[in-house]
């Protein structure tokens, strides 16, 4: 495995190796060192104290939704979003050398893992176990070396730890994917005429209609937003603070004007990111596209 030598070449993951942010790192800048962090304040303060080039963060997932706590913290990390990676997940039932499918009694991975394989865990009968992560469950199952326990994780994470794959792709849907944030000190400035993302988050007052009012100007100005996720700040249950991804760049009229808008209507707008749109985003379509 390459391990992080050279800052300038390395890029931060909250996860242990093996983990799919692990993975998103080979797959999106295969030339650089992945740098393994506990926490995502530590994959942030790794770029931020100059340790790391970037870090690889995920944002959502197609079946499990936006990951925990990601949303709260992006906008304090100090950091600016400079491109997007999009990571098919594909899981794979791993077990020390020896065990097999008639051996494993036991599946231990990450709540999300295991729910994403519902069907195999049923299918074999495996008592379930509740992981910290997938690549966790792997290190600790190829410590044990017990061939009545398997685990749920990536195929990278069978080459590191030295665990064979008794089934490949168990995953139940298809489309299991997850999107990452790529995070830098500095932000970019992609050509405004290609395709991008803006993110940022936003405030509205505590008045009547103030979503209704703080989104019409990406209505009116045909602006389409992809995302929009609301989550509780300050400790109470009157703030709420918007996350949101929108098609465009801020030097396009149309964007502008809704950027605008919003500030008229709401406050603590704050731009996280203009980055290049990943060329897979244009492959997902709504139900019924």
């Amino acid at each position: 495995m390459t391990t992080a030598s050279e800052p300038a070449n390395s890029i931060a993951f909250q996860g242990l190796p093996g983990a799919y942010s692990h993975k998103a790192c080979v797959a999106a800048y295969p030339a650089m060192a992945p740098l393994p962090c506990p926490t995502f304040e530590d994959a942030f303060a790794a770029v931020r104290e100059g340790r790391a080039r970037y870090a690889m963060i995920p944002i959502d997932n197609t079946l499990a939704g936006r990951v925990a706590d990601v949303h709260h913290l992006l906008p304090y990390s100090g950091l600016n979003i400079i491109g997007e990676h999009f990571e098919r997940i594909n899981h794979h039932l791993l077990a020390p050398k020896g065990a097999s499918l008639d051996t494993i009694k036991t599946v231990e991975s990450h709540v999300h893992a295991l729910g994403q394989c519902r069907n195999l865990i049923r299918q074999l009968g495996l008592t379930v176990i509740v992981g910290a992560d997938t690549a966790g469950a792997a290190s600790e199952l190829a410590k044990s070396g017990d061939i009545t326990k398997a685990a749920i994780a990536s195929e990278l994470a069978a080459e590191i730890y030295g665990l064979q794959s008794l089934k490949s792709n168990i995953e139940d849907a298809e489309h299991n994917t997850t999107r990452f944030v790529v995070l830098a000190r500095d932000a970019v400035e992609p050509n405004p005429n290609l395709s991008n993302v803006t993110t940022f988050v936003f405030r509205v007052r505590n008045v009547p209609a103030a979503l209704y009012k703080a989104l019409g100007g990406f209505a009116t100005n045909g602006v389409n937003i992809t995302k929009l996720e609301s989550y509780l700040v300050g400790g109470g249950f009157v703030a709420a603070q918007f996350y949101v991804d929108v098609e465009g760049h801020p030097a396009q009229r149309n964007l502008r004007l809704a950027l605008e808008e919003l500030e008229f209507f709401s406050h603590e707008v704050r731009i996280l990111g203009v980055y290049p749109a990943h060329p897979v985003r244009a492959t997902f379509k709504a139900p019924g596209e």
